[in-house]
Formats: C-alpha cells, sequence, structure tokens
C-alpha cells in the first residue's frame, strides 16, 4: 500500500489513533518525505522547525557529550513524533535527533502542530500519552545500561527497531550500533558474531537480518517487554 496522510492507511500509529476530527486538524499539513541514514532532523538548542512523523524510518535522540561523541538516550519510530520537548512549551531540542534507520516519515511545521495541539483536547492527551511513553523508555534505558550486560541490550535494540520498521531485515551498521548503545565497535562485534552462530540474526553488509525473534527475545532482557507494555497500555500499540 502506498504511504498517504489521507484515509485510512497513515502508517504512523499515533496518527491512527486520532478521530478523523482531530485528524483533520493535522493532515492539511502532513508532508510525506524520504528520510536518509543518519540525517540530521533537529539539533541540539536550536529552534525547531519541523515535527516528524514516522512511518518506516526510526530516529534517535542522541545526547552529545564535549568529547564530540554521543550516546542514544532515545529512539522513536512509527509510535509517535520526533522532539516531544516541544509539548513543554520549549523553543530547542535537548538532544540531537538524528536517523538510525532511513525510510519515510510525515512532517508539518513545528508551530503549525502546536496549533493543532492547542486546539484540540484529544490531540494534547494522545500526544501527553505517547510523551509519557518516551519517558518510561528513558528511565528504563538507564536501568538498562546500569544493570544488563551488552548482549540483553544489544538483543533489545535489535528487537526495538525491527518492531519499528515492520520487517525481518533493515540496514545497520556495528559502527553505529556501537555508537548508540554507547560502547565500542569490537564489543558489538564480539555480540554480533555470537549471535550469529545461535542463528539468531545475521548481518551482511550492513544490513541486519532477523531470523529468530523468538531466540531474540528470550536473550533480551525484560526492559524490552516493558517498554512495549508500556506503549500497549498508554496508546494501544501491539508489537511481535
Amino acid at each position: 500500500m502506498s504511504v498517504t496522510a489521507q484515509g485510512p492507511v497513515r502508517g504512523n500509529h499515533l496518527l491512527s489513533q486520532l478521530s478523523d476530527e482531530a485528524y483533520a486538524l493535522l493532515a492539511p499539513s502532513l508532508e510525506h518525505v524520504k528520510v536518509k541514514h543518519k540525517q540530521v532532523l533537529h539539533e541540539r538548542d536550536r529552534p525547531y522547525t519541523h515535527i516528524y512523523f514516522p512511518v518506516t524510518c526510526v530516529i534517535s535522540a542522541i545526547l552529545p557529550m564535549l568529547d564530540g561523541k554521543g550516546v542514544e538516550v532515545g529512539s522513536v519510530g512509527n509510535e509517535g513524533f520526533s522532539a516531544v520537548e516541544i509539548l513543554t512549551g520549549t523553543q530547542s531540542t535537548l538532544n540531537n535527533y538524528i536517523a538510525q534507520i532511513a525510510g519515510d516519515a510525515f512532517r508539518m511545521t513545528a508551530t503549525g502542530f502546536m496549533q493543532a495541539v492547542e486546539r484540540s483536547p484529544e490531540l494534547r492527551k494522545v500526544t501527553a500519552s505517547f510523551l509519557h511513553g518516551l519517558l518510561s523508555q528513558a528511565f528504563q534505558s538507564v536501568a538498562c545500561n546500569r544493570l544488563h550486560t551488552v548482549d540483553q541490550r544489544f538483543a533489545r535494540w535489535i528487537l526495538l527497531t525491527q518492531d519499528r520498521v515492520g520487517g525481518d531485515d533493515f540496514y545497520l551498521t556495528q559502527e553505529f550500533i556501537a555508537s548508540m548503545l554507547g560502547v565500542h565497535r569490537p564489543t558489538v562485534s564480539l555480540v554480533a558474531t555470537e549471535f550469529q552462530r545461535s542463528g539468531l540474526i545475521r548481518f551482511s553488509r550492513g544490513n541486519v537480518f532477523v531470523l529468530n525473534r523468538k531466540g531474540l527475545e528470550e536473550a533480551s532482557c525484560e526492559c524490552y517487554s516493558n517498554v512495549q507494555n508500556q506503549f500497549q497500555r498508554l496508546l494501544g500499540i501491539q508489537y511481535g
């Protein structure tokens, strides 16, 4: 099916949750765009220009450090939208937002988005629910990074990505995964090799192929299911 902002096929779970009345406040301003791998969508401390609603792309919130490095502190796929900080009334983001997975998205101006939210109690409720879910994800990630092994975190990250792209394969280099997990590339290479030997995934020229989802779920930690359960409760999203 084609990607369209009109009609029943909206491609983004949050947009699909809206009534026709609430959706009509957004639809005329939604523009279908192709997002490229590593494309910078929002820069820290820069004014908002657009809000992105992923369809098949995945967006990472990256906290930059003084040494130029950064680590992923959150991610957004087809369950929501980018730069949720805008809901707090701020004029700029706390993080850099970059595309970790290329794909389709809808976007609209930040000004138009906030005008629609202010006009609609339903939009305020749904976007607040998504913000709640994203905060839950961030809090869970803090615990996960502190308590769980790289193997568990790697499995969780692959599962989250698969959920959002809606397929069994996607382009993602080990170098980029290492950056997202905040570890060195050789560490990711060792984990990926072990997962391939176990028949869970296959890596080929930057492409990840999920071979055994159930095995990945068993290799992951409780954080994966905890976060997904929150989004199911808040927005009715069912993954897996």
